[in-house]
């Protein structure tokens, strides 16, 4: 016993003397922190902190008592636990999580206050569970409406998509918690994503696709971030010299680590001089003995090793990597001030609630068809698969386990009792990856009987369908097959509606669709997706408890065809011989439709309410500025109507006369206002030099020609409620 007592002795005194290391020390810089732990490390557990262990972690360096990074799928809730070296599901039974709405459904909410109570609580749920890395938030472009990750997303407009990125992040890694910005970048499409090269003009590169990313890594202060399967310049974007060292790390300055896609690196040359810094992967059984598949055949690691061993790639690679990964260590998982966390809580069930309410948009209502009073509705028919579809399954790596769901069939019900029937309608049935379970004809038949059937005697029909999480529908690994909505949906709705006027159709899904009923019925409402408490925010917005305040991320269009992707071909979309061409340039979304003369079905920026508001006229606080300059607008906003509501108030600016052609317009700023009724506040805006500017090819960089712009005040991107003229001089 005397024994034991003096070994443990010394282990406690050696681990005060450890203690006092620098790398050890939680209240010392970071960069001091990672010099020393640097100076401290072998060459081979450098290269050890590289790459992966098992599906979700990288190894620390246990001799130092470094700790290991812990990964896992967002971005809108923690995935289910899986085993240490395989896919299948651990069946733990207490990684059960709160599904938050899609970041469609974020980015519809205009709202960035509620983008940072997102991170927050989202991150919260991830600290809890030992997360030290959450795959996500995305801000890739939606470019092509029939993306199947455009659910994950922020929408078309890069102004938009990094405005909204900004304070999930923030919020984040204000709790300890890396985001892994995703997927750096074009991962616009996912047929053939693991190998399609895309080719795209260098202004459509820097205009569209790059400034989200960019102001996520400025302004975000980003720890992490995930390059993408595909090519850019014939490269792959992990291993891509002129994106992530050129672009990512000397132009923008991060200093975080860059995140393989799993299993998207390709060469260990590539790999170690393109930029990458952690390399994770897919198919390696780490449990075997069988060397040729262990995690050391990585890329970045046994062969990566010998090539630095032999000085065929200089030490300050590896020295660089190294720090980089060490970096986001002292950050997450050796971070003293790290949160605990908490899972399932009252408040992250709220969070989940109110950002649907705000993300649900109202596209259509004619003649007041909603909100639908409670004490005077009548008899309710409920129709639609997505009613009583549990929407957190499926989606591929973004799919949760949820604790709970509310559906919209029961919060319905608990709003307006037993005057609620419902009628499935159509099946959408379960499809993962080309496995499906499937109706009979007959049955499918008799579902749309029976629905057609009760319409006749309902008061009114509320359609719930859309998209689900189904192979290819809204899911990883696949596209959407066509622009119409799935399982006979379409010809659904018109029946009911030839046998009830009275009809409002809800939808769910992460992308446009066509309506060719949308004459035949009297509202429309588009959900994306909204986790947890969808039933709950979904009856709040019907029955009026909660006015709706949405705004579309996205354009509808009419047809699919009206989308400037499908404006050539199979070379637009998905590619020939695995070479796609954004052959549109940078008219991507309402640049397209505005400039064109293209009429969308509802407009970027579109969102109805049910009060109204009254929109003063701008007032530039300058007629003109120079670069160097700022100007601010302002414009008074008023609810005429009579519930309180939230307006968002969009700013565009339009160049008069330029050198080249540039869109009509571009959102330059927006703001989410709270009115009361009869309440008017003045919202303001600040225009400087870069709202101006596009970027010149001629010179590699941006340019604001002097000259007269416009500013629009707008409640859409169509929907323009003033405007005011400055010079640039």
């Amino acid at each position: 016993m005397k024994k034991q007592i003096i070994a443990l002795a010394l282990l406690a005194g050696s681990f005060v003397a450890a203690g006092a290391q620098v790398y050890l020390d939680p209240k010392a810089p970071i960069e001091e922190r990672v010099k020393d732990a640097l100076s401290r490390m072998t060459t081979h557990e450098k290269v050890r902190i590289l790459y992966a262990q098992s599906k979700f972690s990288s190894p620390g360096v246990p001799r130092l008592g470094i700790r290991q990074l812990n990964m896992a799928d967002g971005p809108h809730g923690v995935r289910e636990e899986i085993e240490w070296n395989s896919w299948s599901a651990a069946k733990w039974n207490n990684d059960s999580i709160v599904a938050f709405p899609s970041l469609t459904c974020l980015a519809a909410s205009w709202n960035r206050d509620l983008s940072r109570a997102y991170g927050n609580a989202v991150s919260e749920e991830f600290a809890f569970r030992g997360k030290d890395i959450m795959l996500g938030p995305g801000t890739t472009i939606a470019r092509m409406p029939l993306n199947g990750r455009s659910f994950e997303y922020m929408g078309e407009d890069p102004y938009l998509a990094g405005e909204m990125a900004v304070p999930y992040i923030q919020a984040a890694q204000a709790n300890g918690v890396a985001c892994c910005l995703k997927h750096f970048f074009l991962n616009n499409q996912e047929v053939d994503r693991f190998g399609v090269n895309v080719n795209v003009s260098e202004r459509a590169v820097n205009e569209i696709y790059l400034p989200a990313f960019e102001k996520a890594v400025r302004q975000g202060g980003l720890w992490t971030i995930m390059g993408s399967y595909n090519k850019w310049l014939g490269e792959w974007c992990c291993e891509n010299d002129s994106l992530l060292n050129g672009i990512l790390k000397r132009r923008w300055g991060f200093d975080g680590a860059v995140v393989s896609d799993w299993g998207g690196t390709h060469t260990t040359m590539g790999a170690a001089l393109g930029g990458l810094d952690i390399e994770m992967g897919t198919d390696t059984d780490g449990k075997t003995k069988d060397k040729s598949k262990g995690y050391n055949t990585y890329k970045l690691a046994d062969a990566f090793e010998r090539l630095i061993n032999e000085g065929k790639i200089p030490m300050s690679v590896l020295d660089d990597k190294a720090a980089r990964v060490l970096r986001t260590i002292f950050r997450t998982s050796m971070n003293a001030g790290k949160v605990i966390g908490s899972q399932c809580s009252e408040a992250h069930y709220d969070v989940c609630r109110q950002i649907g309410e705000e993300g649900i948009v109202l596209l259509q209502n004619r003649g007041g068809a909603l909100p639908i009073d409670v004490s005077r509705c009548g008899r309710i028919l409920v129709v639609g698969d997505n009613a009583v579809r549990n929407m957190s399954e499926g989606g591929g790596s973004s799919e949760l386990k949820t604790k709970f769901d509310i559906s919209p069939l029961n919060g319905l019900r608990r709003v307006y009792g037993d005057r609620v029937d419902f009628a499935r309608g159509y099946y959408a049935g379960r499809a993962r990856y080309g496995s499906a379970d499937k109706l009979s004809p007959d049955s499918l038949a008799r579902l749309r009987a029976e629905a057609l059937d009760k319409a006749k005697s309902a008061d009114i029909i509320i359609f719930i369908g859309g998209m689900n999480k189904n192979f290819r529908q809204d899911c990883e690994n696949n596209d959407r097959e066509d622009y119409n909505l799935s399982y006979g949906q379409n010809e659904l709705i018109a029946d009911l509606a030839r046998v009830q006027k009275n009809i409002v159709v809800v939808t769910f899904g992460g992308n446009p669709y066509a309506m060719p009923w949308a004459q035949a019925v009297r509202a429309i409402v588009h959900c994306w997706y909204l986790g947890s408490m969808s039933g709950e925010a979904l009856a709040g917005v019907l029955s009026g408890a909660v006015n709706p305040s949405g705004k579309l991320p996205v354009t509808f269009a009419a047809r699919q065809a009206d989308y400037p992707c499908f404006q050539y071909g199979r070379e637009g979309y998905p590619g020939v011989d695995m070479q796609v061409y954004y052959n549109e340039g940078i008219f991507v979304g309402y640049r397209w439709f505005d400039t064109k003369g293209v009429r969308p079905r509802f407009p970027f920026g579109h969102g109805l309410s049910y009060t109204t508001f009254k929109y003063g006229k701008p007032v530039l606080s300058a007629t003109s500025m120079t670069a160097g300059d700022s100007l601010t607008l302002t414009v008074p906003v008023t609810n005429t109507g009579k519930r309180a509501g939230k307006e968002v108030v969009q700013l565009y600016i339009g160049d008069e006369k330029t050198s080249v052609e540039r869109p009509a317009k571009e959102l330059k700023g927006f703001e989410k206002v709270a009115l009361e009724p009869g309440e008017t506040k003045t919202v303001s805006f600040t225009i400087i030099a870069d709202d101006l500017s596009f970027y010149c090819e001629k010179t590699h960089g941006w340019v604001a020609e002097p000259g007269v712009f416009r500013a629009y005040v707008c409640a859409s991107e169509t929907d323009v409620r003033g405007t005011a003229v400055f010079e640039l001089k």
